[in-house]
């Protein structure tokens, strides 16, 4: 064990864990966002089954991410689930309702309508909880020998607002470049005009949090223009997806702007990652601060070295098997 830096492994774990959430629950969160705007209800069902398969499957990585938390740094977990209890509540309670409304929804005839719109409710919510409990995490957390001291609602703020409205954009981006991809006709038409549209939004939306974050804490600031470094290549790259998203959407490219929407994601979160490090409970406590015994982290990567091989075996598969376009009046579900 004193050969390898468990915390550290583990923080990669946990953060690989949750952007898989990120991007793969992303767009059929995405969808759910775009539902009460679609054309039709044809377009609504063709985006329902465009998820039908592979939606439950996305939030295994929730899990994992939830799960290793605990495990692995106790003292994250102490202190983040009363800062953002609220916050957390609404994103569980948001992901439950819209799963009750995604089954419920194909068997219903006279209350469709109800269901269309607890989808929608149920997406947006734990999106927008999922933007808030982030833009807390970049302002940090007030807390006395481990313990969190704050207010219920600290972590509502302006600020959090304002990455909660980014998350709900940046989902939906995600979600019309997934229905660009798996559509055809009037629904692949509609989604492709809206991509430019919410490109826009996150751009604007990223631009501000990024001159946003370095006045919150110091620390952001110097990490970031006191060391000009290969950091920079970050902001960069996101910039080149946005560009390539674009000229993607344009050129019927529909795959590579999809995947280059995943890209955008990836290069934002990892800026995060930077912005904060070595913090996990911003501005005090470092990865190694939280981190459980060795003993404990060890005995936990056994088990997760063995479960996320089958993991990502199963996701794999389960894309490739339900890979192609999605028509109308066919589906999966």
């Amino acid at each position: 064990m004193e050969m390898f830096d468990l915390s550290l492994i583990w923080a990669v774990i946990i953060a690989v864990g949750v952007i898989m959430y990120v991007l793969m629950d992303g767009f059929d969160l995405g969808l759910g966002i775009l539902f009460p705007f679609a054309p039709d209800e044809d377009s609504r069902d063709v985006m329902m089954n465009s998820v039908a398969p592979v939606w439950d499957g996305n939030e295994t990585w929730l899990v994992l991410g939830g799960a290793g938390l605990i495990g692995a740094f106790p003292l994250v977990y102490t202190i983040l689930l009363p800062a953002l209890y609220l916050g957390v509540f609404l994103l569980l309670a948001g992901l439950i309702f819209r799963g009750v409304a995604f089954e419920f929804r194909f068997k219903s005839h006279r209350s469709k309508s109800f269901w269309n719109w607890a989808f929608a409710g149920g997406s947006f919510v734990a999106t927008f909880a999922q933007g808030c409990v982030v833009g807390a995490y970049i302002q940090g957390f007030e807390t006395a020998d481990g313990v969190y001291t704050g207010g219920a609602f600290d972590w509502l703020t302006p600020f959090s607002v304002l990455t909660g409205v980014g998350m709900v954009i940046g989902y939906s981006l995600l979600g019309a470049t997934w229905l660009v991809l798996k559509s055809e006709g009037h629904v692949r038409e509609w989604a492709r005009g809206l991509v430019p549209k919410l490109l826009i939004g996150v751009l604007v939306i990223f631009a501000i949090v990024s001159l946003w974050t370095p006045l919150i804490d110091q620390g952001v600031y110097e990490r970031w223009f006191d060391n000009l470094q290969v950091i920079w290549v970050l902001p960069f790259a996101t910039l080149l997806c946005a560009l390539g998203i674009f000229l993607g959407n344009r050129h019927g490219r529909e795959g590579s702007a999809f995947l280059l929407t995943l890209g955008l994601f990836i290069f934002t979160y990892l800026g995060l990652i930077v912005s904060r490090w070595p913090y996990v409970v911003p501005p005090q406590y470092t990865l190694w601060d939280a981190a459980s015994a060795p003993e404990s982290q060890f005995f936990l990567l056994i088990g997760v070295l063995f479960v996320l091989p089958i993991v990502l075996t199963y996701t794999a598969w389960t894309y490739w098997v339900f890979r192609g376009k999605v028509r109308v009046g066919e589906g999966y579900h």
